[in-house]
């Protein structure tokens, strides 16, 4: 049974990320370095919440290049939308460990239900005496969806960039007091 109380997920230990296929062959990762949010775990699981929004321009890939780019009107418009939030709206369990979390994805300023496969890995004291929690979640979006519509084709056909993207979560949280 997941620890009921307040979290607030905690950035040396969690990734926020995705991957996306680059020219149908590979894929490329990202993450997000700076971001907050909040996981509410209720006596009834089901009645529990979560809250994140991460800041575009801290978009992370690895290639200083790629990282300008998505951070500019062709991808994230990092400028005039600086923000990506998630809100949930509801929690359906499917067992102990396993849930799925239903929310609103906001990305590029369009709003769209998502599903999340939540995945709980326990709970522990660190050695400072925080209570944490630990989660893995994955859901799959069309970026088209949100807007992000910029690509290149390729001259063997095909194009750069692929419209589905996996969004990839590894959270620690630590209970508030």
């Amino acid at each position: 049974m997941i620890p009921a109380g307040t979290y607030t997920i905690e950035r040396d230990h969690s990734e926020l990320g995705f991957n996306v296929r680059h020219a149908g062959i590979a894929k490329v990762r990202g993450k997000f370095t700076e971001y907050d949010g909040t996981i509410v775990i209720a006596e009834d699981i089901a009645q529990s919440s979560a809250e994140v929004t991460m800041q575009t321009a801290s978009i992370f890939t690895g290639s200083e290049a790629r990282d300008n780019h998505l951070r500019s009107a062709d991808f994230f418009d990092a400028e005039n939308k600086p923000t990506v939030t998630f809100r949930s709206s509801g929690v359906r369990v499917n067992d102990d460990d396993e849930f799925v979390l239903v929310g609103d994805l906001t990305l590029n300023g369009v709003t769209r239900p998502v599903e999340l496969d939540v995945e709980y890995n326990g709970a522990a004291t660190d050695p400072f005496g925080f209570q944490r929690i630990g989660f893995e979640a994955k859901t799959r979006v069309n970026r088209k969806d949100f807007g992000l519509t910029w690509n290149a084709a390729l001259e063997t056909g095909g194009v750069l960039v692929s419209d589905q993207v996996t969004i990839q979560l590894e959270v620690s949280a630590v209970k508030q007091a």
